[in-house]
């Protein structure tokens, strides 16, 4: 069984390779946003013309991301969001409650000090994890029935 992974959300930090790298031997195909943040910022204007403000601009450039999330999410067999420390992860969360929304399963993936204020997100997942590894033993349990040593 091939397990598609959507894997959306915090892009400061090295997450996802965490998870891709851990879950080396599996049988799961990882896809993602883009993770340069200029290229997601930018791409509606640099494809569709530029903006004199800024708020068209970012319009322009969410919506097109929008096209490439919602493919990926919907041709995913499990969504992996994480939230970060650092920043507020708007799209993350519009990203969990669409995979829910189409009945995907959805892992969340946050710091304890987040439970509260992502209770509603927490509640739609099937699974809440703290760090990357917990992700890549839920993937390998899910494929195989294997648990951690």
């Amino acid at each position: 069984m091939t397990l598609k992974v959507y894997l959306s959300g915090e892009i400061h930090t090295d997450w996802r390779e965490q998870i891709i790298e851990g879950a080396a031997g599996l049988d799961v195909v990882f896809d993602a946003p883009v993770t340069d943040h200029d290229a997601s910022d930018d791409c509606g204007v640099r494809i569709l013309g530029a903006e004199d403000q800024k708020f068209w601009h970012d319009h322009k450039g969410a919506n097109l991301n929008a096209i490439r999330t919602r493919k990926a999410i919907a041709d995913s067999d499990v969504v992996v969001v994480r939230f970060g420390e650092k920043y507020k992860q708007w799209n993350a969360a519009f990203d969990a409650g669409y995979a829910a929304a189409l009945g995907k399963s959805l892992i969340v993936l946050h710091s304890a000090d987040h439970q509260h204020a992502l209770k509603e997100v927490d509640a739609a997942a099937l699974a809440v994890a703290e760090t990357p590894q917990q992700v890549v033993q839920m993937l390998r349990y899910v494929l195989t029935g294997s648990l951690p040593s």
